[in-house]
């Protein structure tokens, strides 16, 4: 039985359909098909990886967008927070990193205005006068090199220069161990706004983000676009109980009329039946981290009623799971006798799983 992976609808009803005017009444939101989303565009960048794919195009450039949007992904996630002036730009980390004369200078993104924060990195006439270095949680910094490196952005740039047809799961990006006056996130959620409704011009878009206030203010500041809460699930613990368990995160939508739960994918995994409570309440859910990379894994997914994922090897993934095949035991047997169930990606370089290892797979799965 092949997956079919058919095209997904790319106007703005299919977004705005499950929104409506009354706050305590909610339709539930349903993407039209398994959706694929590309992290911070091509993928995210891991300097301390020994993986070159991790450093390969520098994360959230135009550059990296570009790139994701030549296959067969429907949406790219990047990051969005404020410079002091109030422009929406693209970035991950909370603080800048570089070094002059030897000494290491941090300073906070929202810190800066705009011009200073472009003037990191390569820039468009080729010159790299503020070398751009990257800290790890775990404190050790590494130079930022990538095989293709490329200039900082603004939102408004990603909506002008990328391919019109992509999605845009834009995460509004604040600082964990920040307190926020609800003044202070509305001001930076109205620019944000004020850029996507000049130059969203129908493109698909979705909000999201980590911070429950954050989420909540963006749904009420506007109808247009759906909100999804962004969770670890409990892998890790914040003082904010909102943030940790899927049970929370469902909670949040429902009193804040979200549409949505993007989750680390370990959370979804070792608590299945959460699923079950997602869809029972209206919500849709969508994975994120890093064993997204692995192919089985989204498959599962997918088994188990997970609407999409984001993943930072868009070509391995792409490819693969746009050719997902289920097979009879009868139909196939591998070198040791086993039955394989399940094939991805083309015939030159299928991925075959045996009847042994799905069982290990489905062992987080109380019913398929």
């Amino acid at each position: 039985m092949a997956l079919e992976t058919m095209a997904l609808s790319m106007s703005s009803t299919m977004f705005s359909s499950g929104v409506v005017e009354d706050d305590k009444k909610q339709e539930a939101f349903v993407f039209p098909k398994f959706v694929l989303m590309g992290h911070r565009g091509f993928g995210m960048n891991m300097l301390q990886s020994p993986d070159e794919k991790m450093k390969f195009i520098k994360e959230n450039s135009i550059l990296s967008f570009n790139v994701a949007a030549d296959f067969p992904i429907d949406f790219i996630e990047f990051d969005v927070q404020g410079t002091r002036d109030g422009c929406p730009v693209v970035f991950h980390d909370i603080f800048m990193f570089t070094q002059e004369q030897g000494v290491i200078i941090e300073k906070r993104v929202t810190e800066m205005v705009l011009h200073e924060f472009l003037s990191y990195g390569p820039q468009k006439d080729g010159t790299n006068v503020k070398p751009m270095l990257r800290k790890t949680k775990d404190g050790r910094i590494f130079e930022w090199k990538v095989e293709k490196d490329a200039p900082l952005c603004t939102l408004e740039e990603a909506f002008v220069k990328v391919k019109h047809s992509l999605g845009f799961n834009i995460e509004l990006k604040f600082d964990d161990n920040t307190v926020y006056g609800e003044e202070e996130l509305r001001q930076t959620l109205d620019n944000i706004l004020k850029v996507v409704n000049e130059h969203s011009k129908n493109r698909p878009i979705i909000f999201s983000s980590f911070h429950p206030d954050a989420v909540r203010l963006i749904r009420n500041m506007q109808r247009s676009y759906p909100v999804f809460f962004l969770t670890n699930g409990g892998c890790e613990i914040y003082k904010d109980v909102r943030r940790n368990s899927l049970d929370e995160a469902i909670k949040l939508c429902k009193e804040s009329g979200l549409q949505g739960i993007v989750s680390e994918v370990k959370a979804i995994l070792e608590t299945p039946n959460a699923i079950t409570r997602v869809k029972d309440s209206k919500l849709s859910l969508l994975s994120y981290g890093q064993l997204n990379n692995v192919v089985e894994v989204i498959y599962l997914q997918y088994l188990m009623g997970v609407e999409g994922v984001i993943v930072d090897m868009v070509k391995d993934i792409s490819e693969a799971i746009a050719n997902i095949e289920v097979t009879n035991e009868d139909d196939c047997e591998d070198d040791d006798g086993r039955k394989c169930l399940i094939r991805f990606g083309e015939e030159r370089k299928k991925v075959e799983i045996s009847k042994d290892e799905i069982t290990l797979l489905t062992k987080f799965v109380p019913k398929l």
